[in-house]
């Protein structure tokens, strides 16, 4: 069968690579690998990814209002910052 194929620029190096490697031609290069890559069997997939976690035991603090806390002193820093630039004016 005869097709146009586009290859990237890498696949395109790695054919010439193995081609000087073997010492041969484009074409059968070419089959070799697709027929490879389409008959060897397929790879297990890789074991997901587990983030360890630890036991830190209780909080040492209230966490109950621990976002309204961040909050007020996300506030105060954009104000002082603020505070900071009109005085450099």
């Amino acid at each position: 069968m005869r097709t146009t194929v586009t290859l990237d620029a890498d696949v395109e190096a790695l054919l010439r690579k193995a081609m000087r490697e073997k010492d041969e031609p484009f074409k059968q290069v070419l089959n070799a690998a697709i027929r490879e890559g389409l008959t060897s069997p397929r790879r297990k997939p890789a074991k997901p990814f587990k983030q360890p976690t630890f036991n830190m035991g209780e909080a040492l603090v209230d966490l109950t209002k621990a976002l309204s806390l961040a909050a007020e002193l996300g506030d105060a820093e954009t104000i002082a910052k603020m505070q900071r630039r009109r005085q450099r004016r």
